[in-house]
Protein backbone atom coordinates (compact mmCIF):
# COMPACT_ATOMS: atom_id res chain seq x y z
CA UNK A 1 0.00 0.00 0.00
CA UNK A 2 1.09 3.43 -1.16
CA UNK A 3 0.67 6.02 0.98
CA UNK A 4 1.67 10.13 0.83
CA UNK A 5 2.49 12.86 2.77
CA UNK A 6 4.50 16.18 2.82
CA UNK A 7 6.73 14.95 6.10
CA UNK A 8 7.26 11.23 7.69
CA UNK A 9 8.61 11.40 10.82
CA UNK A 10 10.53 8.57 12.27
CA UNK A 11 10.63 8.01 15.75
CA UNK A 12 7.91 9.22 18.76
CA UNK A 13 9.99 9.93 21.60
CA UNK A 14 9.71 13.85 22.52
CA UNK A 15 12.04 15.06 19.15
CA UNK A 16 9.63 13.35 17.11
CA UNK A 17 6.71 14.60 18.92
CA UNK A 18 7.19 18.06 18.60
CA UNK A 19 7.98 18.01 15.41
CA UNK A 20 4.98 16.39 14.09
CA UNK A 21 3.25 19.27 16.27
CA UNK A 22 5.08 22.24 14.31
CA UNK A 23 4.66 20.32 11.20
CA UNK A 24 0.73 20.14 11.43
CA UNK A 25 0.70 23.38 12.65
CA UNK A 26 1.99 24.92 9.51
CA UNK A 27 -0.86 22.74 7.50
CA UNK A 28 1.66 19.94 6.31
CA UNK A 29 0.56 16.44 6.04
CA UNK A 30 2.09 14.69 8.36
CA UNK A 31 2.49 10.91 9.54
CA UNK A 32 4.50 9.81 12.61
CA UNK A 33 6.44 6.19 12.78
CA UNK A 34 7.23 4.39 15.94
CA UNK A 35 7.97 0.89 16.13
CA UNK A 36 7.74 0.37 20.34
CA UNK A 37 5.41 2.91 22.94
CA UNK A 38 5.20 6.30 21.66
CA UNK A 39 7.15 8.87 23.91
CA UNK A 40 10.18 7.13 23.92
CA UNK A 41 12.74 7.27 26.58
CA UNK A 42 9.88 9.73 28.43
CA UNK A 43 7.56 6.34 29.05
CA UNK A 44 10.51 5.06 31.48
CA UNK A 45 11.27 8.23 33.25
CA UNK A 46 9.67 7.36 37.21
CA UNK A 47 9.87 11.65 37.47
CA UNK A 48 10.70 14.55 35.41
CA UNK A 49 11.95 17.68 36.93
CA UNK A 50 12.95 20.16 34.42
CA UNK A 51 10.43 20.70 32.07
CA UNK A 52 9.36 24.17 31.58
CA UNK A 53 6.26 24.78 33.25
CA UNK A 54 5.79 21.70 35.40
CA UNK A 55 7.85 21.31 38.95
CA UNK A 56 7.23 17.77 38.44
CA UNK A 57 5.76 15.72 35.68
CA UNK A 58 5.41 11.72 35.41
CA UNK A 59 7.56 10.70 32.09
CA UNK A 60 4.65 8.34 30.83
CA UNK A 61 1.67 11.42 31.26
CA UNK A 62 4.21 13.96 29.89
CA UNK A 63 4.56 11.26 26.62
CA UNK A 64 0.66 10.62 26.57
CA UNK A 65 -0.02 14.84 26.71
CA UNK A 66 2.48 15.47 24.46
CA UNK A 67 0.89 12.54 21.84
CA UNK A 68 -2.55 14.09 22.46
CA UNK A 69 -1.60 17.43 21.55
CA UNK A 70 -0.29 15.80 18.35
CA UNK A 71 -3.06 13.80 17.49
CA UNK A 72 -5.38 16.97 17.77
CA UNK A 73 -3.69 18.91 14.95
CA UNK A 74 -3.62 15.96 12.85
CA UNK A 75 -0.42 14.15 13.14
CA UNK A 76 -1.30 10.77 11.75
CA UNK A 77 0.60 7.83 14.14
CA UNK A 78 1.70 4.55 12.76
CA UNK A 79 3.00 1.54 14.79
CA UNK A 80 5.66 0.10 12.33
CA UNK A 81 8.85 -0.59 11.91
CA UNK A 82 11.09 1.15 8.64
CA UNK A 83 13.18 -1.69 7.24
CA UNK A 84 14.46 0.77 4.17
CA UNK A 85 14.60 4.04 3.13
CA UNK A 86 15.09 5.45 -0.39
CA UNK A 87 16.19 9.12 0.33
CA UNK A 88 18.17 10.64 -2.57
CA UNK A 89 15.46 11.93 -4.76
CA UNK A 90 13.11 14.98 -4.67
CA UNK A 91 10.05 11.99 -3.47
CA UNK A 92 11.26 10.16 -0.54
CA UNK A 93 10.65 6.75 0.27
CA UNK A 94 10.59 5.17 3.85
CA UNK A 95 9.54 1.40 3.71
CA UNK A 96 7.57 -0.40 6.48
CA UNK A 97 6.78 -4.07 7.35
CA UNK A 98 3.50 -3.30 6.13
CA UNK A 99 3.38 -0.35 3.96
CA UNK A 100 5.64 2.19 1.48
CA UNK A 101 5.24 5.69 2.16
CA UNK A 102 5.58 8.48 -0.13
CA UNK A 103 7.20 12.00 1.20
CA UNK A 104 8.99 15.35 0.55
CA UNK A 105 10.78 15.94 3.58
CA UNK A 106 11.73 13.19 6.70
CA UNK A 107 12.87 13.85 10.70
CA UNK A 108 14.87 11.51 11.92
CA UNK A 109 14.10 11.02 15.36
CA UNK A 110 15.02 7.16 16.12
CA UNK A 111 16.57 8.37 19.39
CA UNK A 112 18.74 5.07 21.20
CA UNK A 113 19.01 2.00 22.53
CA UNK A 114 20.17 1.38 26.16
CA UNK A 115 24.05 1.08 26.37
CA UNK A 116 25.46 -1.84 28.07
CA UNK A 117 28.39 -2.73 30.48
CA UNK A 118 29.78 -5.74 28.09
CA UNK A 119 30.71 -7.45 31.13
CA UNK A 120 30.10 -11.15 31.59
CA UNK A 121 27.11 -12.36 33.22
CA UNK A 122 25.08 -9.08 31.67
CA UNK A 123 23.71 -11.42 28.62
CA UNK A 124 22.95 -13.93 31.06
CA UNK A 125 20.88 -12.64 33.50
CA UNK A 126 18.83 -10.36 31.44
CA UNK A 127 15.31 -10.67 32.69
CA UNK A 128 16.79 -12.53 35.66
CA UNK A 129 17.57 -9.54 37.70
CA UNK A 130 19.63 -7.19 35.23
CA UNK A 131 17.47 -4.37 33.68
CA UNK A 132 17.99 -1.41 32.09
CA UNK A 133 14.50 0.04 33.30
CA UNK A 134 13.85 0.45 37.18
CA UNK A 135 10.16 2.35 36.52
CA UNK A 136 9.86 -1.07 33.84
CA UNK A 137 10.59 -3.93 36.23
CA UNK A 138 11.55 -1.88 39.64
CA UNK A 139 7.97 -3.65 41.98
CA UNK A 140 9.83 -7.16 40.76
CA UNK A 141 12.44 -6.09 43.25
CA UNK A 142 10.56 -4.93 46.37
CA UNK A 143 12.00 -5.58 49.17
CA UNK A 144 15.36 -6.90 48.32
CA UNK A 145 18.70 -5.19 47.67
CA UNK A 146 19.68 -3.92 44.69
CA UNK A 147 22.85 -1.76 42.53
CA UNK A 148 22.16 0.94 39.74
CA UNK A 149 25.14 1.58 37.77
CA UNK A 150 25.65 4.55 36.35
CA UNK A 151 25.96 8.88 37.49
CA UNK A 152 23.91 10.56 35.42
CA UNK A 153 20.21 11.84 35.44
CA UNK A 154 19.07 8.86 34.54
CA UNK A 155 20.88 6.45 37.06
CA UNK A 156 20.20 8.85 39.99
CA UNK A 157 16.67 9.05 38.97
CA UNK A 158 16.27 5.17 39.08
CA UNK A 159 18.40 5.11 42.21
CA UNK A 160 16.00 7.57 44.00
CA UNK A 161 12.61 5.54 42.62
CA UNK A 162 14.03 2.44 43.41
CA UNK A 163 14.75 3.41 47.13
CA UNK A 164 11.21 3.58 47.39
CA UNK A 165 10.93 0.18 46.40
CA UNK A 166 13.89 -1.95 47.08
CA UNK A 167 15.67 -2.95 50.70
CA UNK A 168 18.90 -1.81 49.87
CA UNK A 169 20.12 0.61 46.87
CA UNK A 170 23.76 0.79 46.16
CA UNK A 171 24.39 3.91 43.16
CA UNK A 172 27.89 2.52 41.58
CA UNK A 173 29.90 5.02 39.36
CA UNK A 174 33.24 4.53 37.50
CA UNK A 175 34.29 8.46 37.22
CA UNK A 176 35.51 10.53 40.78
CA UNK A 177 31.97 12.58 40.48
CA UNK A 178 28.69 11.92 39.65
CA UNK A 179 27.34 13.87 36.23
CA UNK A 180 23.72 14.56 37.68
CA UNK A 181 22.51 17.44 37.93
CA UNK A 182 23.22 19.10 41.07
CA UNK A 183 19.06 19.28 42.81
CA UNK A 184 18.78 15.66 41.65
CA UNK A 185 22.38 14.59 43.42
CA UNK A 186 20.91 16.69 47.11
CA UNK A 187 18.00 13.86 46.68
CA UNK A 188 20.31 11.46 46.53
CA UNK A 189 22.18 12.76 49.95
CA UNK A 190 18.71 13.25 51.83
CA UNK A 191 17.67 9.76 51.00
CA UNK A 192 21.32 8.65 52.35
CA UNK A 193 21.76 6.09 49.17
CA UNK A 194 25.29 5.12 49.31
CA UNK A 195 27.48 6.10 46.51
CA UNK A 196 30.58 4.17 45.37
CA UNK A 197 33.10 6.33 43.24
CA UNK A 198 35.62 5.15 40.90
CA UNK A 199 34.35 1.90 40.72
CA UNK A 200 33.31 -0.42 37.97
CA UNK A 201 31.38 -3.12 37.81
CA UNK A 202 33.63 -6.37 36.41
CA UNK A 203 30.95 -9.34 36.49
CA UNK A 204 27.83 -10.08 37.68
CA UNK A 205 26.72 -13.88 39.51
CA UNK A 206 24.64 -15.87 40.43
CA UNK A 207 22.35 -18.91 40.16
CA UNK A 208 19.79 -18.78 38.10
CA UNK A 209 18.93 -15.69 39.26
CA UNK A 210 21.74 -12.54 39.74
CA UNK A 211 23.25 -13.31 43.24
CA UNK A 212 26.33 -10.59 43.61
CA UNK A 213 28.12 -7.95 41.44
CA UNK A 214 32.26 -8.21 41.33
CA UNK A 215 33.57 -4.73 41.74
CA UNK A 216 37.19 -3.03 41.20
CA UNK A 217 37.19 -0.07 43.34
CA UNK A 218 40.61 1.70 42.39
CA UNK A 219 42.33 -1.85 41.37
CA UNK A 220 40.49 -3.11 44.41
CA UNK A 221 38.44 -5.83 44.10
CA UNK A 222 35.63 -6.91 46.09
CA UNK A 223 32.06 -8.37 46.08
CA UNK A 224 28.48 -7.15 46.77
CA UNK A 225 25.39 -9.43 47.35
CA UNK A 226 22.38 -8.00 45.38
CA UNK A 227 19.72 -9.58 43.75
CA UNK A 228 19.24 -6.74 40.49
CA UNK A 229 21.84 -4.95 38.80
CA UNK A 230 19.66 -1.53 36.50
CA UNK A 231 22.27 -0.45 34.19
CA UNK A 232 22.22 3.14 33.56
CA UNK A 233 24.81 4.03 31.60
CA UNK A 234 23.47 6.32 28.57
CA UNK A 235 22.60 5.11 25.20
CA UNK A 236 23.74 3.83 21.79
CA UNK A 237 22.37 6.00 18.80
CA UNK A 238 19.69 3.83 16.44
CA UNK A 239 21.28 4.92 13.03
CA UNK A 240 20.60 1.52 11.50
CA UNK A 241 18.26 2.52 8.54
CA UNK A 242 20.00 5.99 8.46
CA UNK A 243 23.26 4.67 7.78
CA UNK A 244 22.16 1.94 5.19
CA UNK A 245 20.23 4.78 3.39
CA UNK A 246 23.38 6.77 2.98
CA UNK A 247 22.92 9.83 5.59
CA UNK A 248 26.10 10.98 7.40
CA UNK A 249 27.35 9.89 10.75
CA UNK A 250 30.13 11.70 12.74
CA UNK A 251 32.83 10.58 14.39
CA UNK A 252 30.59 9.17 17.00
CA UNK A 253 28.22 7.22 15.38
CA UNK A 254 25.64 9.91 15.76
CA UNK A 255 23.52 11.67 12.87
CA UNK A 256 26.00 14.56 11.59
CA UNK A 257 23.65 17.52 11.59
CA UNK A 258 24.23 21.47 11.31
CA UNK A 259 23.18 23.84 13.44
CA UNK A 260 19.24 24.12 11.35
CA UNK A 261 18.96 19.90 11.95
CA UNK A 262 19.54 19.44 8.20
CA UNK A 263 22.00 15.67 7.39
CA UNK A 264 23.92 15.76 4.51
CA UNK A 265 21.24 14.55 2.35
CA UNK A 266 18.69 17.29 1.22
CA UNK A 267 15.04 17.54 2.84
CA UNK A 268 16.64 15.13 5.11
CA UNK A 269 16.62 16.17 8.98
CA UNK A 270 17.29 14.79 12.22
CA UNK A 271 16.61 15.65 15.87
CA UNK A 272 17.05 14.69 19.12
CA UNK A 273 19.14 12.08 20.79
CA UNK A 274 20.16 10.26 17.76
CA UNK A 275 21.95 13.90 16.84
CA UNK A 276 24.59 13.26 20.25
CA UNK A 277 22.90 16.30 21.59
CA UNK A 278 22.52 16.27 25.46
CA UNK A 279 20.23 13.84 26.63
CA UNK A 280 17.29 16.40 27.90
CA UNK A 281 13.55 16.13 26.86
CA UNK A 282 13.74 20.39 26.17
CA UNK A 283 16.57 19.46 24.33
CA UNK A 284 15.17 17.21 21.97
CA UNK A 285 11.85 19.02 22.09
CA UNK A 286 13.66 21.91 20.75
CA UNK A 287 15.68 20.43 17.49
CA UNK A 288 12.49 18.80 16.63
CA UNK A 289 10.82 21.87 16.21
CA UNK A 290 13.81 23.39 14.63
CA UNK A 291 13.75 20.40 12.12
CA UNK A 292 10.19 20.81 11.46
CA UNK A 293 9.93 24.71 10.47
CA UNK A 294 13.44 23.62 8.46
CA UNK A 295 11.59 20.62 6.78
CA UNK A 296 8.26 23.02 6.06
CA UNK A 297 10.70 25.21 4.38
CA UNK A 298 11.90 22.78 2.26
CA UNK A 299 8.78 21.42 1.62
CA UNK A 300 7.36 24.70 0.44
CA UNK A 301 10.62 25.97 -1.60
CA UNK A 302 9.13 22.09 -3.67
CA UNK A 303 5.44 23.45 -4.34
Amino acid sequence: MLMAYDVVIVGGGPAGLTAGIYSARRKLSVLLLERGLVGGQLQVAHEIGNWPGMKSVNGMELASSMEEHARSVGVEFLLDEVVDMDLKGQVKKVKTREKTLECRAVILATGGQHRKLNVKGEEAFIGKGVSYCATCDGPFFKGKAIAVVGGGNGAVEEALYMGEVASKVTLIHGGSALSAEELIQDKLRKKKIPVLLDTTVEEILGKGFVGKIVVSTRGKRGEIPVEGVFISVGQVPSIQAARKAGVELDGRGFIKVGRDMKTSISGVYAAGDVTGSIPQVAIAAGSGALAALEAYKHVKSLS
